[in-house]
């Protein structure tokens, strides 16, 4: 059995407020090894994307602890996770968060500017990213002079643009048709071949969760290993 990638075990997360508590997550296990796709189902508000933060370290369980490569990603400090977010994973959701006020291609080169990359070569590594999704003659555009599967394809390209070991999609073909998110399931299905990049993605399309090479369900609290058909 390969090493895990990423690893969690027995996560935790409730949130309360004065009258209930609600048990979003209960000893939740996952592993995931390089190179592997994983969806994730379950109903909404079942605690699909609470779970996605937590493993990118954007939320904190209440207990239990992440994994990456064996090392614990919450013993590290804030800035030591910003970093780690950065450079070794990428992420996309539904709503694109591109950025109005800048191009494709600078949205792109966004993680490296953040990075503190020099912007010509930022631009240039942005650019050739932009020809790998099928975006070249889109580099100088702003988000709203682009369709709804060309923004999503520039936020795939912006999660790839530090080469990350994973990628956490968060239903990120839950506000297209159905020709778009065949385009983008064959787009993340390229770059997992080319790049052997890892995802972990959240859907409530079944018929796109059977593509990956396994799925999980998220149900009262629990994930549970689903045989594909």
């Amino acid at each position: 059995m390969p090493t895990p990638l990423f690893k969690c075990q027995n996560i935790c997360k409730q949130y309360s407020d004065a009258s209930n508590t609600l048990q979003i997550l209960n000893n939740v296990n996952l592993s995931i090894v390089a190179g592997e796709k994983v969806a994730i189902l379950g109903a909404s508000g079942s605690g699909k994307s609470t779970l996605l933060h937590i493993l990118g370290t954007l939320d904190r369980p209440d207990s239990g602890d992440v994994f990456y490569k064996d090392e614990s990603l919450f013993t590290r400090s804030k800035k030591q996770q910003a970093k780690f977010r950065n450079s070794e994973l990428g992420f996309v959701y539904q709503f694109h968060h591109l950025l109005p006020e800048f191009s494709a291609a600078e949205n792109v080169a966004m993680p490296l500017f953040i990075k503190g990359d020099n912007r010509k070569g930022a631009l240039e590594k942005a650019g050739k990213l932009l020809a790998r999704v099928g975006l070249q003659d889109r580099e100088h555009h702003r988000p709203h002079q682009l369709s709804g599967g060309e923004r999503q394809r520039v936020a795939i390209a912006r999660a790839l643009i530090n080469q990350p070991a994973m990628i956490f999609a968060d239903e990120p073909t839950g506000n297209l048709d159905d020709k778009n998110t065949e385009s983008i399931y064959d787009l993340i299905s390229d770059i997992n071949d080319e790049f052997k990049t890892s995802f972990l993605l959240v859907t409530h399309d079944v018929q796109l969760a059977k593509k990956m090479d396994r799925i999980v369900y998220l149900e009262n609290g629990h994930l549970r290993e689903l045989e594909k058909d």
